[in-house]
């Protein structure tokens, strides 16, 4: 585990209805419990948040429908541990309740331990995917690449079944 870098991570999602729509309801009332989760769980470092405890109400996008979610993590395996194997999961399972179908919507990359990205990093991490496809700038967990610090990484089963 590098002690130099940070995982970065953010995915979006575009809702299939606002998030006070009764379709959405059992997405938002999870929020912060699987938050917590995140908080409670090894490796973890930082997560974006609005004027509440998640970032529901931020609108980094045009569409405001678009919900976007931003943390940092120690490492690669802390993060895919509790993305595909902690309670998170249950809810990864049901996604397509309340998000449409998106081809990109998740990219990881490495920051100095201590950055918290911003919004519009983000959103550049995710074009460059968009445009080149994994390196070492901009990467998914099928796909990974070390921290700068290390000789390499383990990918990380990106499905949840």
């Amino acid at each position: 585990m590098s002690a130099k870098f940070h995982l970065a991570q953010v995915n979006i999602g575009r809702l299939r209805a606002p998030i006070d729509h009764p379709m959405i309801k059992d997405f938002a009332d999870n929020l912060d419990p699987i938050n917590a989760l995140a908080e409670a769980s090894p490796g973890f470092v930082w997560r974006l948040t609005g004027d509440g405890n998640n970032a529901t109400d931020l609108q980094p996008f045009d569409d405001a429908l678009v919900a976007i979610n931003m943390s940092v993590w120690t490492d690669v395996p802390s993060l895919g541990a509790y993305v595909y194997r902690s309670g998170h999961v249950q809810f990864m399972r049901r996604r397509r309740e309340w998000f449409e179908h998106m081809d990109l919507y998740m990219v990881l990359w490495w920051v100095p331990a201590g950055h918290r990205p911003t919004i519009e990093e983000a959103k550049a991490k995710l074009a460059l995917l968009e445009a080149h496809g994994p390196t070492p700038e901009a990467f998914t967990f099928k796909i990974p690449f070390p921290a700068p610090d290390e000789a390499s990484v383990e990918s990380v089963l990106d499905e949840c079944a």
